[in-house]
């Protein structure tokens, strides 16, 4: 059996090299994309049924499937850097759900995880993430905790895990009760209503100058939030703030009355194929 332990410290300190190679500090939610390039390591999404593949090569790529969710794109992109950072060879990563029954005990795949979750959650970001809230994550509620998802691109369970796991802010016994809530439930529970569509929830808080989405999903803003394009839309008022609706690929800033709280939401095309670096371009009218 690989020293876990060993590995995962290994994971942590190559997820610092990453981000200090890019400039990126070391605590602020980061865009997996733009650490990509800055590895020179090009990211296509194809009509694939898997969850990724890395080709190693004179230039390196990573290959995602279109048909995954939004943040398992973003885990599955930090997985396959993950394998570029620590010099593996070419792989293919099959669904999570059609994988080995411990695929944790392959050290590769404990690296490119364990690496994915620290580059994208990295302790320091977690910390401040809770206390400029006022939360604590023994104590944080599944709403509050799917805010703190939200914030660093990355899925619910994702992130509980993570915190339990890996960091270690949050006992396992509350873990698995966090995790009895389905992103589902807390949807509906915060729109008021049953939805299928993917949430996104940014507070006052929201510590990136962008938020990524892809067109369909929905996006609870701050109250008294306006987009200075049609990129997304305004559905209605919530308690919590403002509901809006992605509609079409492209970037639209959005500020709000009265504050200086502003964030360039980049939305992209539903199951998008192609280069990552072109997913926020808006559709040719001419086409």
């Amino acid at each position: 059996m690989p020293d876990r332990s060993a590995l995962a410290t290994q994971a942590m300190l190559a997820s610092i090299t990453a981000r200090t190679k890019a400039e990126m500090d070391l605590q602020s939610p980061i865009c997996i994309y733009a650490l990509c390039q800055a590895y020179r390591v090009q990211v296509r999404f194809n009509n694939i049924n898997m969850e990724g593949m890395y080709q190693r090569g004179a230039a390196p790529r990573i290959h995602l499937s279109a048909r995954r969710p939004l943040a398992r794109r973003t885990y599955n992109c930090a997985h396959e850097l993950g394998h570029h950072v620590f010099g593996h060879g070419s792989s293919i990563d099959e669904l999570r759900e059609d994988a080995k029954a411990n695929p944790w005990e392959d050290p590769k795949e404990f690296l490119a995880d364990t690496f994915a979750g620290f580059v994208l959650m990295p302790t320091l970001g977690l910390r401040h993430a809770f206390a400029k809230r006022g939360w604590k994550p023994n104590t944080a509620t599944p709403r509050q905790m799917f805010l703190i998802a939200s914030e660093f691109g990355v899925g619910y369970a994702t992130l509980i895990t993570h915190l339990s796991q890996a960091v270690g802010m949050l006992s396992r016994q509350r873990a698995a009760a966090l995790q009895r809530a389905t992103p589902k439930a807390l949807r509906a529970e915060i729109l008021g209503a049953l939805s299928a569509s993917p949430l996104i929830i940014a507070d006052q808080h929201w510590s990136s100058p962008v938020l990524d989405a892809e067109v369909g999903m929905q996006l609870l803003l701050p109250a008294n939030t306006q987009a200075a394009n049609q990129a997304i839309l305004p559905i209605r008022d919530l308690p919590d703030g403002r509901l809006f609706e992605a509609a079409r690929p492209g970037i639209a800033r959005v500020t709000q009355s009265g504050s200086s709280w502003a964030v360039f939401a980049r939305i992209a095309r539903r199951e998008y194929v192609g280069r990552a670096d072109f997913r926020h371009l808006e559709d040719d009218p001419d086409e």
